[in-house]
C-alpha cells in the first residue's frame, strides 16, 4: 500500500511540474486559455470550497491587458527605441578628476 501511494505521489508531482513548465514557456494564448479553464472549473465548485474570489482573481488574470513582446513592460512598442538623445543628457566627467581606488586594508 505504501509504494503505491509513493508512486501516485510521485506521479501527481511530475505532472505538477510539467503544467507548470507548459504554462510557463508557452505561448500566452495558452496560458490565457489555461486561466480561463481553471477560472471556469473553480466557479463551479460547490460552495463549501470556498473557490469563488480565487475563480475572480483567475477570471481577471485571464482578462488582463496584453502585455509587450517581452512581456516586461507595458509600452513595448510604443517608443521608438532609435531616438537620439541630446548631448545635455550625458554626464562628462573629465579624465584627470577620476582617482585612482586605494585598496582598505
Amino acid at each position: 500500500m505504501n509504494a503505491v501511494l509513493d508512486n501516485f505521489l510521485v506521479g501527481v508531482l511530475l505532472l505538477a511540474s510539467v503544467a507548470y513548465a507548459v504554462y510557463k514557456l508557452g505561448p500566452r494564448t495558452l496560458k490565457r486559455r489555461i486561466l480561463q479553464t481553471l477560472s471556469r472549473a473553480m466557479a463551479a465548485a460547490p460552495a463549501f470550497f470556498r473557490l469563488g474570489r480565487a475563480a475572480q482573481k483567475l477570471d481577471a488574470a485571464s482578462a488582463g491587458k496584453a502585455q509587450g513582446a517581452c512581456g516586461g513592460c507595458d509600452n513595448c512598442g510604443t517608443e521608438s527605441s532609435s531616438e537620439a538623445q541630446s548631448s545635455s543628457a550625458e554626464i562628462k566627467v573629465p579624465v584627470g578628476k577620476i582617482g585612482r581606488r586605494t585598496s582598505a586594508q
